[in-house]
C-alpha cells in the first residue's frame, strides 16, 4: 500500500512527536486534537524540537521549513481523516476513549486505510473488535522522544493480516526506525518487562531500602541504563505507569503486577512526574 497521507489523533507528547517524525520524512500529516490549545502547544513543541536539530546540525533550515509545511492541524476529526492512508491514534491511555475513537475511525476512514494505535498496553484485538476491518488494525508503539528513539513496537492483533503487518514494518523502516514485531498480550514486550522493574524500584523506595537517587544510580552505573527507573517513571508519567500496571495485573491475574501503594498515592495526589513538575523528583 502506498502511504502518503498520515493522520495522527492526539497532539500530546507522543502525538506531536509522531507527527514531527512523519513530516520530517516527507509524509503529509494531519494532526488532530479536540483542544485548540493543545494543538497550539504541539506546534510550538515541534518547532522547538526542529530548532534543536537545526542547532545540532542534524537537519538544514530547508528541512525544518518543509517539515512544518507538511503538517496541517485540525480540531474536527472527520475533516482530518477522510483521505488518510494510515491513522495513528495517540490519545490518552484509556480503553474507553480509544474504543470510542476506533469506532469513529472505522466509520469515517476510507475502507483501505490502516488504523493503528500508539497504545502502550491496551489490547489491539479489543480495539479491532469494534471495527469492521480487524485485519487492518495494528499497534505502532513509538518510544518517547519519538524523533530520537529508534524502536517501534509493532503489535499484531488476533486478526491483523500479514499484509498489514508487513506494510507497517516497512513503513517504520522508511522512517529510519527499527520495528520489532510482537503479539497482542498484556503489556506487549516493552512494558511487560519495563513496568515490573519500575514498580519494584518504587517498592524499594516505599520500603526504605534506599533513597531515590541511590536506586537510580545503581541502575545507571551498575546496569548501564541511561536513566534510573524512578526518573524514567517521572518521564513516562506516573499515571501512565499506574494504568499499565493495572492492565498487566488484570490481564494476567497475577499479584506480582500489583501497583505499589506509593505509586497509587502519588497519582491520587496529582504528582504525575515531569508533566506536573513533581513526581519522585521536582522539575522547574
Amino acid at each position: 500500500m502506498n502511504m502518503k497521507n498520515i493522520a495522527i489523533i492526539g497532539s500530546g507528547t507522543m502525538g506531536n512527536g509522531i507527527a514531527h517524525t512523519f513530516a520530517q520524512n516527507n509524509f503529509q500529516v494531519s494532526l488532530v486534537d479536540i483542544n485548540q490549545r493543545a494543538i497550539t502547544n504541539a506546534k510550538k513543541t515541534i518547532n522547538t524540537n526542529l530548532d534543536r536539530q537545526l542547532n545540532k546540525g542534524t537537519i538544514s533550515l530547508a528541512i525544518k521549513e518543509q517539515t512544518l509545511k507538511n503538517i496541517r492541524t485540525f480540531t474536527n476529526l472527520k475533516e482530518a481523516i477522510w483521505n488518510a492512508d494510515l491513522v495513528i491514534e495517540a490519545a490518552t491511555e484509556n480503553r474507553g476513549t480509544k474504543l470510542s475513537i476506533f469506532k469513529e475511525l472505522d466509520q469515517w476512514c476510507k475502507q483501505a486505510a490502516i488504523l493503528a494505535s500508539n497504545t502502550s498496553s491496551i489490547s489491539i484485538t479489543k480495539l479491532a473488535s469494534v471495527t469492521n476491518r480487524p485485519d487492518r488494525i495494528i499497534g505502532m508503539h513509538f518510544m518517547n522522544p519519538v524523533p530520537i528513539m529508534l524502536l517501534v513496537e509493532v503489535i499484531r492483533g488476533y486478526s491483523t493480516s500479514n499484509e498489514t503487518t508487513q506494510t507497517i514494518m516497512e513503513l517504520s523502516r522508511n522512517l529510519g526506525k527499527n520495528p520489532v514485531e510482537v503479539n497482542d498480550y498484556p503489556g506487549f514486550i516493552a512494558n511487560r518487562i519495563l513496568m515490573p522493574m519500575i514498580n519494584e524500584a518504587i517498592y524499594a523506595l516505599y520500603e526504605g531500602v534506599a533513597g531515590k537517587e541511590e536506586i537510580d544510580q545503581v541502575m545507571k552505573l551498575g546496569m548501564a541504563h541511561p536513566m534510573g527507573p524512578l526518573q524514567l517513571a517521572d518521564f513516562i508519567g506516573l499515571d501512565v505507569c499506574l494504568a499499565i500496571l493495572k492492565v498487566l495485573q488484570k490481564g494476567f491475574g497475577n499479584p506480582k503486577y500489583a501497583p505499589c501503594p506509593l505509586l497509587v498515592n502519588m497519582v491520587n495526589a496529582g504528582m504525575l512526574g515531569k508533566k506536573t513538575k513533581q513526581g519522585f523528583y521536582d522539575y522547574e
